[in-house]
């Protein structure tokens, strides 16, 4: 009697611990791989602000403050020109293309 009640627990653990295996380790590695995307990308943003500030600093050194200004936007609006003809356009649905 005492061998199928341990066989039985044994089972039960088998199975538990195989569910667990196929579900809860991987959704946990995809949460991690979120959250440390997530912060990888506040950490880029936030030293690519600090950088632009800092260039800005450096530029007014060595020019008046709106030759700065033109220069700085001048390099963001052509990045933004670039970004701009690498898109692709997506769909919205059945509806067809969005614009």
């Amino acid at each position: 009697m005492s061998q199928w009640t341990t066989q039985a627990a044994d089972t039960i653990e088998k199975t538990v611990v195989a569910i667990r295996d196929r579900t809860v380790e991987p959704a946990t590695r995809g949460a991690n791989y979120v959250v440390y995307g997530v912060f990888a990308a506040c950490c880029v943003l936030c030293g690519l602000l600090l950088l632009t500030i800092v260039t800005f600093r450096v530029l007014t050194y060595a020019m008046p403050v709106w030759a700065a200004w033109m220069l700085l936007g001048g390099i963001f609006v052509i990045g933004g020109l670039f970004c701009w003809t690498r898109r692709t356009a997506g769909t919205s649905g059945p509806g067809g293309p969005s614009v």
